[in-house]
């Protein structure tokens, strides 16, 4: 089946007594006007018997009649307070397998595409109807002077019904109207008009929301003045959690840097377990610290496959290289990519990954504290810092009675690196106390982790170089262009490694 996603702009209204579709030609581009055309539309809603969509402001329904029939997903689009991001499946979607073992008639029935993009808030639970909406729905298209559509007016008579214990079935009037080619301009003076027509502000935000009511909503989570080490702990990990979450959808579409944006979340969401090892409780701590590392070695294939494929395109961009190498460097990387993201995306459907999620969602809203939950957040976040700050110069230190070069030597810079990132991620948590105290030591530590990740990149792709160009078979011109390549990649580890000289002397 194919899925197809859109931006909906559009402003809901209540209608007041009497109130009857204005003359929009008297709006400054609109040339003319054409309709109202009439369609009878016949919705129902799905969702968990918990609400998880609704409360996260996400609607799923199958709608029959009217030009756009079919599965439709609606979703926040953030940049836009007026936006939906909409997906689309058609009527006789194609139902996937890995649905069909789903025991539920109603779980079934939904689409995959659709299914699958809301899967990080259904969390392998039931997705059933919970309201029916009956709508005959007078359309008015607002032309300009070329009749293009500019915005669509939609004057509903809505029937509704909902499905939840106690529910009850309900009748209303209200207007839609949504930009097509318009802009924001013509949305401002089409709203001006229509309220001074009997129009006013929806008190729902949707058909849905009128028809079963309240919904629960995740809670925010903000720190007063002087919070305390486990307000801290509990505010970042919301933040890193709400990220993750933010970012599984767009994973699953394969949506560019999505792999490393949720990586990084769950890499931080650790850190921060890390840092304040005895704000939470020892079992919290260690169980959740652990399936967040699983995940992140999950992404880590992928993401590492994304970086080395996006290294050898950039590397063979001036090259004249052979069939094989081509195919060795970018098709042969391209395939394992691929199969590491499905393995990634794979692990996103599991059950073991839903029990992280709801672990981090019960550990945000009932943690157990453990014996430093009550100091202060200022004391806790000066002492991860120093303890941070103390791991790093050990590190160094063995470094240098490493002999350069050797593997030692290589993996040892490889963990001055990981010690920083987690430095700067202890040292940016003092952004929740809006305090530049640590900033420097952010920036400073940012700073190594960049160049030894750029260092460790180098070394890796010279690595893959090293065994490609000793494979048997290979031809001499073969083997020269994989000399050339690793040459310029030593010297890119070498730059890598004077940045990071530059950045220690400076401290």
């Amino acid at each position: 089946m194919s899925a197809d996603e859109v931006l909906e702009v559009e402003l809901k209204y209540d209608l007041n007594a009497g109130a009857s579709v204005p003359d929009l030609t008297t709006l400054d581009v609109v040339h003319s006007v054409s309709g109202p055309v009439v369609e009878h539309l016949d919705a129902t809603y799905y969702d968990t018997e918990a609400l998880d969509l609704a409360s996260n402001k996400i609607t799923l329904r199958r709608r029959a009649g009217g030009h756009d029939e079919g599965w439709h997903l609606k979703r926040p689009a953030p940049a836009n307070s007026n936006a939906r991001r909409e997906l689309h499946a058609p009527l006789d979607s194609v139902v996937d397998a890995s649905t069909e073992t789903q025991t539920d008639h109603f779980a079934a029935v939904v689409p995959h595409a659709l299914a699958d993009q809301v899967g990080v808030h259904v969390r392998g639970r039931r997705l059933i109807p919970i309201a029916t909406i009956a709508t005959v729905r007078h359309i008015t298209e607002l032309r300009d002077e070329d009749d293009n559509v500019l915005a669509v007016l939609c004057d509903d008579n809505v029937t509704a019904q909902s499905l939840l214990p106690g529910g009850h079935a309900q009748s209303w009037n209200e207007w839609e109207l949504e930009l097509v080619n318009g802009n924001e301009k013509l949305l401002k003076k089409a709203d001006k008009l229509l309220r001074a027509n009997g129009a006013r502000t929806a008190s729902s935000a949707s058909k849905l929301a009128r028809t079963i009511g309240p919904t629960p909503t995740g809670k925010a989570h903000s720190i007063g003045k002087k919070p305390s080490a486990l307000e801290l702990v509990i505010s970042e990990l919301a933040e890193h959690r709400d990220h993750l979450i933010a970012q599984d959808p767009l994973v699953r579409e394969n949506a560019p840097d999505s792999v490393h944006q949720m990586r990084v979340a769950t890499r931080r969401a650790r850190s921060v377990l890390q840092s304040f090892p005895h704000v939470l409780s020892a079992d919290t701590a260690e169980h959740l610290g652990g399936e967040l590392k699983h995940l992140a070695a999950v992404l880590g294939e992928a993401r590492d496959a994304e970086v080395q494929l996006e290294r050898n395109e950039h590397l063979l961009e001036n090259e004249k290289a052979s069939e094989s190498i081509v195919t060795a460097l970018i098709d042969d990387q391209r395939e394992t990519h691929r199969i590491a993201l499905e393995l990634a995306i794979d692990f996103l459907r599991s059950k073991r990954y839903f029990e992280l999620l709801e672990e981090l969602d019960r550990t945000i809203a009932e943690p157990e504290a453990g014996e430093d939950a009550e100091l202060t957040a200022a004391d806790a976040l000066d002492h991860a810092i120093k303890r941070s700050a103390k791991r790093v110069e050990k590190a160094q230190r063995k470094l240098e009675e490493l002999t350069d070069g050797t593997p030692e030597w290589v993996e040892q810079l490889h963990t001055i690196r990981k010690r920083a990132k987690q430095l700067r991620y202890s040292a940016e948590s003092g952004e929740q106390l809006q305090s530049n105290k640590h900033r420097k030591i952010a920036k400073v530590a940012k700073g190594e982790q960049s160049v030894l990740g750029d260092f460790h990149d180098a070394e890796v792709s010279r690595e893959h170089l090293a065994s490609l160009a000793s494979a048997s078979g290979i031809t001499p011109a073969d083997a020269f262009v994989y000399g050339r390549l690793d040459a310029r990649e030593e010297f890119a580890a070498k730059a890598a490694l004077g940045e990071y000289d530059k950045i220690r002397s400076a401290r």
